[in-house]
């Protein structure tokens, strides 16, 4: 998000006069009471801007993958769910609708939460069968794709699958072993921001 983040992070970046992350951990805080954030590039300014608005914990994760956490304590030893957010998605996301199906598939170690596709964003489009995912692609069209929100068991992805910092070598791990689901439940409002050009569409349709 050059040459914006270059002063600030885009967690920081401010929309509708609040920043990104906040905006999320307020709609989070109403269904999740202990919210934990990891902060890479620069991580000082995101954790004295979150722990202000009573973040359960902190976690430093400059230089390491975005899936690092999983694999590391306490998180690898966590069996339970875990719900996991980036901090550039604006949406609305009904999460006791998403507990029941998450229950309904009988607890997984990774479900993902899936979107309607939306025109000038990218995404990995989801191939499933049923509940299970078959297939993440870039360029092969679904009805649906990665809206970077998912339900894990880290406990669980730790028992299945070696350590890897990436999600996408995660995700592709699982689906070796048909463990990577998908929801049902497809939150109607959704948006990430990820360059300048999105965030000015965003703003343009406020």
């Amino acid at each position: 998000m050059m040459p914006l983040t270059k002063k600030i992070p885009k967690a920081l970046i401010k929309v509708k006069d609040e920043t990104l992350i906040l905006g999320g951990i307020k709609k989070v805080k109403k269904f999740i009471q202990n919210i934990h954030i990891t902060v890479g590039y620069k991580g000082s300014a995101i954790a004295q801007h979150v722990i202000q608005n009573n973040v359960s914990s902190v976690i430093n994760t400059n230089g390491k993958g975005n899936a690092w956490w999983i694999f590391n304590f306490p998180f690898n030893i966590m069996d339970e769910p875990i719900v996991v957010l980036t901090c550039d998605n604006i949406t609305s996301v009904n999460f006791e609708l998403i507990e029941k199906d998450y229950l309904r598939q009988k607890c997984p170690p990774c479900m993902l939460v899936p979107v309607k596709p939306v025109e000038g964003l990218d995404g990995d489009f989801i191939h499933k069968q049923n509940d299970k995912v078959n297939s993440l692609s870039r360029t092969k069209y679904s009805d649906i794709y990665c809206s970077g929100i998912q339900i894990i068991n880290p406990k669980k992805i730790n028992q299945l699958i070696k350590k890897t910092q990436d999600f996408n070598i995660l995700w592709k791990r699982l689906m070796a072993q048909k463990k990577l689901h998908v929801s049902k439940v497809v939150p109607k409002k959704w948006f990430t921001i990820d360059s300048v050009n999105q965030l000015n569409l965003f703003k343009k349709n406020l």
